[in-house]
């Protein structure tokens, strides 16, 4: 039984879902004391449980202690079920970290595997939703991982009431990510999405990433995906590809935030991790890198910087792993590579 200290580093949600996900892929029972110990409601939280309920039936896992408010679990997991799976968070809780976590789980299922979620499809502290299907799905399809996605209908705080389908392929077998060399980017793609607001709010969001595009000489392709929801919400998602990779950047709607700003905000993230030179930017690098150390050794990639996600989330794999990782300070990013 490997146990695993819940508060370390960062202490949040993820070490709970990336730690019953490694448990699963290494067939390795688990126990989790102190789950986010330093938060202000410690514990398990919605999202965080709809995420182990789902794994536990996609594997038949043996558990103790999963749920809402738990500090403690311990976690036996077995074979991958095929099928598909529907869940629904209660709450705004976001989809998009139950899906990573469950799509790190159960990526070696030996046929399709679909899970049909209920919750939050852009909220705080979490991957969009564009984010998760135009930077984080195409990302990790270069190292073999196969996946379709659809979007239902949308959810924001506070009700929530998104809805989503993710459906897991088989992997034939993963491929090592090669992202040591700065790359050219030349264009930049996004969505602006809203519901239950005014059109202008998107327009003006939209000329105001625009414009920062245009003085980085990056040409721009906007979408404005508008639509209606139980809650009111908007945010835009932006990225560009080149070589191997594609960077990325998100910011939500707030009411005390003008559009122009959030536009902007969002233009001028993009901008930072492209000028870094970074080949994976710093919101997917925390969770990529248990598919960089799956994959056969060698991958490597730029990152403008290491975030504390991403440091507890280097300490966690080498719970499950006799890996390391190599990193180098570069002129402007950081360079990682698996050993």
């Amino acid at each position: 039984m490997l146990l695993i200290d819940g508060s370390y580093g960062e202490g949040g949600g993820q070490i709970v879902r990336t730690a019953v996900a490694l448990s699963v892929l290494t067939k390795q029972p688990i126990t989790i004391t102190n789950i986010r110990a330093n938060r202000p409601i410690p514990g398990l939280r919605p999202q965080h449980y709809t995420a182990l309920s789902c794994i536990q039936r996609i594997c038949d896992a043996e558990v103790e202690g999963v749920s809402v408010h738990s500090t403690s679990l311990m976690f036996t997991p077995h074979d991958i079920k095929p099928g598909t799976y529907i869940f629904d968070i209660g709450t705004a809780g976001s989809m998009t970290l139950v899906f990573q976590a469950c799509l790190l789980s159960a990526f070696h299922t030996s046929t399709p595997l679909t899970i049909k979620l209920r919750g939050g499809s852009d909220v705080r502290w979490a991957p969009s939703w564009d984010y998760f299907t135009s930077v984080f799905l195409p990302l990790i399809s270069t190292i073999g991982i196969k996946t379709e996605s659809q979007l239902i209908k949308r959810g924001y705080y506070p009700t929530g009431g998104g809805e989503a389908i993710l459906t897991i392929y088989p992997v034939e077998k993963l491929i090592p990510f090669h992202g040591e060399e700065p790359q050219n980017f030349t264009d930049m793609q996004g969505i602006i999405h809203r519901a239950n607001l005014p059109d202008h709010i998107s327009t003006r969001m939209k000329h105001a990433a625009i414009k920062i595009a245009m003085k980085h000489n990056l040409r721009s392709t906007l979408q404005i995906d508008a639509a209606s929801s139980t809650s009111s919400g908007t945010g835009i998602t932006l990225w560009s590809a080149s070589g191997p990779t594609i960077l990325g950047s998100s910011v939500l709607g707030e009411k005390t935030i003008s559009a122009e700003e959030i536009g902007e905000t969002a233009a001028n993230q993009l901008i930072q991790e492209i000028t870094s030179g970074a080949t994976i930017d710093r919101y997917a690098i925390d969770q990529i890198l248990p598919y960089f150390v799956l994959a056969p050794k060698g991958s490597a990639c730029l990152t403008r910087e290491i975030s504390n996600h991403t440091k507890t989330n280097m300490w966690l794999i080498k719970q499950f792993f006799n890996v390391d990782f190599e990193v180098t300070p570069q002129q402007a990013a950081i360079r990682i590579v698996v050993k």
